[in-house]
């Protein structure tokens, strides 16, 4: 393939709304108009190109996953024209195409022959598809008897083992437990690695900036704004803002399917875990420190246990404000600096934030364990921290930033 490889014209999705269940009777019986059309996507032009990463960001209700599910051919639109060339994987309402009766082992053949492939080619990565879900011997059970985040798994792993041209993905980079967490993020990463074409859907901005070359952001059905990643969520970051405040976490995204059930249970130590946090002021720790705005030294010490055999974690902080908006971030990775365990195995890193430069204010503080890519969150201790700010001076806002006067004498005008 080569060019677009998603071409859309005009493209909308309507439904018939009637207001009385008999108006259905009556529409077909007199042939006459009851209904009313809501349009739930309407007027979307696209031209995607091979290769390409496109976030599709907003509210809840705004048409996205409307727009995904005409894209896997899942729905059919109700005005103007969708082009789709090469085989699309969608990972949407995972485990929704299962049958319950059926086992997970004829649910795979299923699901594989209606994304086209041929008995033979089920054959060859079906073994692959039940190593990679971890079902084991549940394979054979039938899937009703199965928990939500084994339909998760199986599910994932047979959308991902089909050889997609172009992957979907609503929600849903990384599923399953801690471990299948990981390695879902792993495969993701490796089909965009490889070329693939993907569509992804999240709430997380912050991964829909990191992953993606495109976005865009659907609000009323519309394409309200579409382009570079840092523009439009940016953009839409404020409209959220003025919508309602952000809730702690929403910037990094921490929704998580809690399911122990399979073989992917492994021992804690396996992956990344946060061991001890400390937040010191001026050297002494407290949970709730009371802060002389430009005046006290703040560190946040953190040690961890960086997993086996997985590359090393880096650590991320968040400063917010009480209205939960995301203040100020900072990273080991971003800012450069490499990590490494002790003689003990255990990494130990501080942050530290001379003259503490926030003004008068109440501020948390949460913490990231994520992995090399800073995009996978292993763990997230939330309101770490509470700063309660006080000042002496009268500067408003949030930051007192660095900067100096220059005043200049004997100056002949021209």
């Amino acid at each position: 393939m080569s060019g677009s490889v998603i071409t859309a014209r005009g493209l909308g999705k309507y439904y018939k709304l009637y207001a009385r269940d008999v108006d259905r009777v009556r529409e077909i019986l007199s042939g006459k108009p009851r209904h009313q059309q809501y349009y739930a996507l309407r007027g979307i032009d696209l031209d995607v190109q091979e290769g390409q990463v496109v976030g599709v960001v907003g509210k809840n209700g705004a048409g996205k996953s409307t727009l995904l599910k005409l894209l896997a051919n899942t729905l059919q639109p109700s005005e103007g024209t969708v082009s789709i060339q090469g085989r699309v994987a969608a990972l949407l309402e995972l485990g929704a195409s299962f049958h319950p009766e059926m086992s997970g082992h004829d649910n795979i053949y299923l699901n594989c022959a209606i994304q086209g492939l041929s008995t033979a080619q089920i054959d060859q990565v079906y073994a692959e598809i039940v190593a990679f879900s971890g079902i084991g011997e549940f394979i054979h059970n039938p899937v009703k008897t199965y928990s939500s985040g084994m339909l998760v798994r199986l599910a994932f792993s047979i959308a991902t083992h089909i050889d997609p041209d172009i992957l979907i993905i609503d929600e849903a980079l990384s599923v399953g437990d801690g471990v299948f967490a990981r390695r879902s993020f792993d495969r993701i990463m490796a089909f965009k690695k490889a070329g693939k074409t993907i569509f992804f859907c999240s709430h997380s901005l912050y991964q829909v900036e990191a992953l993606c070359d495109y976005v865009i952001w659907i609000d009323a059905g519309h394409i309200r704004r579409a382009g570079a990643p840092a523009a439009v969520i940016t953009e839409y970051g404020e409209f959220l803002q003025q919508q309602a405040p952000l809730s702690p976490g929403a910037a990094l995204g921490l929704d998580k399917v809690d399911d122990q059930h399979g073989a992917n249970a492994m021992h804690a130590d396996d992956l990344p875990r946060i061991k001890t946090l400390r937040i010191l002021l001026d050297g002494v720790e407290g949970k709730v420190q009371r802060v002389q705005s430009c005046a006290n030294d703040l560190a946040i010490e953190i040690c961890f246990h960086p997993g086996r055999n997985l590359p090393m974690p880096c650590v991320a902080l968040m400063f917010v404000g009480g209205d939960g908006r995301p203040l100020a971030s900072a990273g080991n990775l971003n800012d450069g600096c490499a990590l490494s365990p002790g003689a003990d195995g255990l990494v130990r890193v501080t942050a530290h934030f001379p003259r503490l430069p926030l003004l008068k204010g109440n501020y948390n503080i949460d913490v990231y364990l994520l992995c090399e890519r800073g995009l996978h969150v292993y763990e997230a201790i939330l309101q770490a921290a509470e700063l309660n700010v006080e000042q002496r001076s009268l500067e408003r806002g949030i930051v007192n930033l660095p900067h100096r006067w220059e005043v200049q004498c004997n100056v002949e005008t021209p």
